[in-house]
């Protein structure tokens, strides 16, 4: 889909975006993204780190051959 678009193009969207926000609004537009990206990523890196804490805790206890109290015979 982006291939498509030139340099003329990403600049008519500059000047569309320059239009619409004006130029005095665009730093606290670009630090407000900045700062969401931000917490996007920490979010993203903390739901992979609790996946991998619970997926080690895991094996280790089935490893171990504790049983399962939620499971009954």
């Amino acid at each position: 889909m982006l291939n498509n678009l030139t340099g003329w193009h990403f600049l008519i969207i500059l000047v569309i975006v320059l239009l619409l926000f004006g130029a005095p609004k665009l730093p606290g537009l670009a630090r407000s993204l900045g700062q969401s990206m931000k917490i996007f990523k920490n979010e993203i890196k903390s739901d992979k780190d609790d996946a991998d804490t619970t997926g080690t805790a895991g094996d280790s206890s089935k490893a171990a051959g504790t049983a399962d109290p939620s499971t009954k015979s």
